[in-house]
């Protein structure tokens, strides 16, 4: 009696757990089926459908990477365009689609992202990125140039001032910081109070590093997509999540998913401990625009403030109700602030 009655209870929670994962699930489901059901403007958009001429760069260790060059080639300033983490080239669709008339245009995959070549992991850092970037200038940019980079690509162009400072005295005439960080972010909250923000750091290091380990069994995982990445996608990567497109999430979804699992746990340390504050001085010559969404969790507005507040000469825009995806969310207002950057840069004589 008493191993029945055991039986019993335990087979009754199991089903009350079954059936609240099951309800969670459907909850989810039906969340995400109202999202893709509402008003989506851009579900039109021809996402990772406008491409330019495409080449190789091989860099100094060996890499492939993978690169589009796209507008006049006569152009008197090229835009060199450097993605964030987990992203590719494709991220920078709407400067592409709209600023590829008016100026010569550089779009690379940084290594390990898009369709650039993998390496090891001892290779993904930083300062790698920023000497990946100087031998892409010396392949393709023999002119002046302005740098744009979000995220992780803000800080590959911190890395090549720190690396090779004589660049930003000869050829780079702009440089763009868009939803970026000169360091400190294994000490950014994610909008939780500060002791609990600090107890996901711990546990977050330690399981990014394991994944890694089973990167090809989690990418099995990934490889479908899943509801819960496109609302983690919707909440952390844009501001005003309800209105949001959510072909442009899927888009982003889509981009991240390619990654894989091995890469991002390559990347993950290298960003903890990125600390570039001291290369912002190589930046003082040069006319600089910092552009942040004032809702950004992952490199918050803080983080812009600082860039700003070490660059007199920097104009910061602030856009209310953006989060980290800014170029995506809000490309107008990031277009208008690289065109007037663009016309500064122009306005600088050269050495």
């Amino acid at each position: 009696m008493r191993t029945r009655r055991r039986i019993g209870i335990a087979s009754a929670i199991v089903g009350v757990a079954s059936a609240g994962v099951a309800s969670a699930a459907l909850a989810k489901r039906y969340a995400v089926g109202r999202i893709r059901l509402g008003p989506d403007p851009e579900a039109h958009e021809p996402f990772g459908e406008l491409h330019g001429r495409e080449t190789l760069v091989t860099t100094s260790d060996g890499v492939e990477l993978h690169v589009e060059v796209d507008g006049p080639e006569d152009g008197p300033l090229t835009v060199v365009f450097c993605h964030g983490y987990t992203l590719n080239l494709e991220s920078w669709h709407y400067q592409r689609r709209d600023l590829r008339d008016t100026c010569r245009m550089v779009l690379w995959d940084q290594r390990c992202h898009g369709r650039s070549q993998r390496t090891p992991a001892e290779d993904c850092t930083i300062d790698r990125l920023g000497d990946d970037l100087a031998e892409l200038l010396e392949a393709l940019v023999p002119g002046p140039c302005v740098l744009v980079g979000h995220s992780m690509g803000g800080m590959t162009i911190m890395a090549l001032a720190d690396r090779h400072p004589a660049l930003f005295a000869e050829r780079v005439r702009g440089v763009a910081l868009i939803s970026t960080s000169a360091g400190k972010l294994a000490e950014i909250s994610l909008g939780l109070p500060a002791l609990l923000a600090k107890a996901v750091h711990k546990v977050v290091t330690p399981t990014v590093s394991a994944l890694g380990r089973r990167g090809t069994l989690v990418d099995r995982g990934r490889e479908a997509g899943t509801d819960l990445s496109f609302l983690a996608v919707r909440l952390f990567g844009f501001g005003d999540s309800k209105s949001v497109s959510p072909t442009v999430v899927d888009f982003v979804e889509s981009m991240i998913r390619s990654t894989p699992t091995e890469v991002i746990a390559n990347f993950y340390p290298a960003l903890m401990s990125h600390d570039k504050l001291s290369a912002l001085d190589l930046l003082t010559d040069v006319p600089v625009a910092v552009i942040v969404g004032d809702r950004d969790w992952l490199t918050p507005p803080d983080h812009s403030r600082a860039i700003a507040a070490a660059l007199p000469q920097a104009q910061l825009t602030e856009v209310p109700a953006t989060s980290h995806l800014i170029q995506l969310e809000r490309p107008t207002v990031v277009n208008d602030a690289l065109r007037d950057l663009f016309k500064r840069a122009a306005g600088k004589e050269g050495p």
